[in-house]
């Protein structure tokens, strides 16, 4: 008889949990930093990014479960960080993985995903079943849960559970604070181009104040190849600051929490902003409180919208396209008033992706169009912008692409 000889991966403890509020404890391999975090937990489906998604500020108070087994497999870089506020080391609480992480085979790599976890503060879990999660969230909706790493493999499960049902969740809760610059500043950084790196913005046609809500950098960069000078101010920026700095436009960003909660200062100032006829765009959270200035409302999703493959029509032309998504709320398009048309909708399960009022240079979309990760067809919605501000100065419109 032959006697068996443990292999590495069956002699390691498992050092990590996922505990959710009802009591639900999964275990697995513990990776990047330790201690506990506690967080809504949603999926993402997204294939690639992964960097990219860690630190995406709209993902403050939530815990990623990635359905794609492979993370960590090409590492991570300096060039792929989407967070812009540079004091802010990533609003994600934690992440869980399917697969062991491998070392990095890319020639971008400088860093392996667990050693970069750990300087960003992200508690990770490996060897978990993602996919059965994401089942579980499809149907029950995105729980609250703690996730937890301890190199001695022992926890103290009934706290872990206590805590998570204790956190108060993500409805009513304002999370801008927490990845907003903490003052103006200026960009001009431009698209990726491969070999290149990102270029620069030296001819800028228009002025652009973009609000920092939880920005993603690769939004600023479309702003700037689309022929942008960007001043970012702080999410508490009035509309009287944001106007004596005559811009052309303004946009309203991406960012976390609910809508609402923030909009009790945001809203107040957009209607402003509104009023005062410049072209503004939005996205994401910036969508959700532009819907709320205009007398809408909004409405917490089951499982929200995470990954880079959502299908959403384009009623303005017609088109489908494949979107990068991100948030766990949305704009409840029969409360939207007269003045405001939907033109975008989601084809996954109906729900609000994008309005523009008929009397204003208004417009937003609930998706990224950035699509950092993801894909380049909702590019044109930059030029879209564009145009609105050459029509506000008497310019021809450019062709959309």
């Amino acid at each position: 008889m032959i006697a068996h000889t443990p292999k590495p991966w069956d002699e390691a403890p498992l050092t990590g949990r996922l505990v959710l509020a009802d009591g639900t404890v999964v275990a697995g391999h513990g990776l990047g930093a330790t201690g506990c975090a506690v967080g809504e937990v949603c999926f993402n489906t997204a294939m690639t990014g992964y960097q990219e998604i860690l630190t995406d500020p709209s993902y403050a108070g939530q815990i990623i479960s990635f359905t794609f087994p492979h993370i960590g497999n090409v590492g991570t870089n300096g060039e792929d960080t989407e967070t812009s506020n540079l004091a802010m080391r990533s609003g994600v609480r934690g992440c869980v993985l399917r697969a062991e992480v491998p070392r990095p085979s890319n020639y971008r790599a400088l860093q392996n995903l667990d050693a970069w976890l750990k300087t960003r503060g992200i508690i990770a879990l490996a060897g978990v079943d993602t996919r059965a999660l994401a089942a579980r969230i499809r149907e029950q909706g995105m729980p609250n849960g703690v996730i937890a790493h301890e190199p001695s493999g022992r926890f103290d499960v009934d706290q872990l559970t206590l805590q998570a049902k204790a956190w108060p969740g993500l409805l009513g809760l304002d999370l801008v604070p927490e990845v907003t610059a903490g003052q103006s500043y200026t960009w001009d950084e431009s698209r990726w181009t491969w070999g290149e790196g990102y270029g620069r913005q030296n001819e800028p046609a228009f002025s652009v104040v973009a609000v920092d809500y939880g920005l993603k950098r690769n939004i600023l960069r479309c702003l700037a190849a689309s022929g942008c000078k960007i001043t970012v101010v702080p999410a508490t920026a009035s509309a009287e600051e944001i106007l004596e700095r005559k811009p052309d436009g303004v946009f309203l960003s991406n960012g976390p929490g609910d809508p609402a909660a923030t909009g009790t200062y945001a809203v107040p100032e957009i209607k402003k902003l509104i009023a005062s006829g410049k072209p503004l765009f939005g996205i994401c959270l910036g969508h959700q409180m532009l819907g709320l200035a205009i007398g809408a409302q909004t409405r917490k999703m089951h499982q929200g919208h995470h990954g880079a493959n959502h299908p959403v029509m384009d009623f303005t032309t017609g088109k489908v396209e494949i979107t990068s998504m991100n948030h766990g709320f949305a704009v409840d398009r029969d409360t939207l008033p007269p003045e405001a048309e939907e033109t975008h909708r989601s084809l996954f399960d109906g729900s609000n992706c994008g309005l523009r009022l008929r009397n204003k240079p208004v417009f937003s979309v609930q998706y990224h169009p950035e699509a950092s990760p993801g894909p380049e067809d909702s590019h044109y919605l930059f030029t879209r912008f564009i145009n609105l501000m050459r029509a506000h100065k008497g310019l021809a419109a450019l062709k959309e692409r």
